[in-house]
């Protein structure tokens, strides 16, 4: 449960081991987007014509098959970790703001460790889907749906459940690695500067999720609160106007 009198992250509660709708979970959340790269897509009349708008199409329903496997896997956990949550409703919403200023803190400090800013990739997709996509229908993706599929499969399965077999310091690491080389893999060489914006970011989620014991729904709210963040500034700032 959350222990809002202190600062230490509270001691993690035991998991159950992993299930067979887990294993479906993660193999549809790898199979899918293999799937697609090496099908025809290219073939297809409506991805051809418009391939921002097909990228997003297919990553739409490659989250929303995920969701629901994940949903269904995690289950009792959302239910449990949100009871726990309204039993202290202000101190939640108190310190998920303090903690997206963390994040936004740490983020920077590790990009400028490991070089200076750095465009990624990623978000050079992210801001020319923006401009073809209209918000209320990358909101759902960004803000709901994916959000809760990564802190579902690098929290909850790479730090909950893994935690059984390994130890939690080590799925810790794992957790925030693994999450930020996934928003770069396959799109640009791995690199310290490459990860880091996305290791700040993980960093802090991983922390939120231990410090709250091991509570999904927290760190879930927390990356949708930075995500909805990042919405809000791709459609209303020129980002493009803020880069020398």
């Amino acid at each position: 449960m959350l222990h809002p009198t202190s600062t230490q992250p509270a001691k993690p509660r035991r998991f159950g081991r992993y299930t067979a709708t887990d294993a479906l979970a993660v193999v549809l959340y790898i199979g899918l987007p293999v799937a697609a790269a090496i099908l025809p897509l290219e073939q297809v009349t409506a991805l051809r014509s418009n391939p921002l708008v097909g990228s997003y199409l297919l990553n739409l329903g490659v989250y929303a098959v995920v969701l629901v496997a994940a949903l269904v896997a995690a289950r009792q956990y959302v239910v449990r970790d949100l009871r726990i949550l309204g039993t202290r409703p202000w101190f939640t919403l108190g310190v998920l703001p303090l903690l997206l200023v963390a994040m936004l803190i740490v983020t920077v400090i590790v990009v400028m460790l490991a070089g200076g800013i750095r465009e990624s990739v990623n978000q050079t997709g992210l801001e020319d889907m923006t401009r073809q996509v209209p918000w209320y229908l990358t909101a759902p993706l960004l803000v709901l749906i994916g959000p809760f599929v990564e802190e579902y499969i690098f929290r909850h399965l790479m730090i909950g459940k893994l935690s059984l077999y390994l130890n939690r310091w080590i799925c810790y690491v794992l957790s925030a690695v693994l999450f930020a080389a996934l928003h770069i893999a396959g799109r640009e060489d791995i690199t310290f500067q490459s990860l880091a914006p996305y290791l700040g970011l993980g960093l802090v989620l991983v922390f939120a999720y231990a410090w709250t014991a091991n509570n999904l729904m927290f760190s879930y709210f927390l990356h949708a609160l930075k995500n909805l963040l990042s919405v809000v500034v791709m459609y209303t700032v020129d980002i493009s106007s803020l880069t020398p």
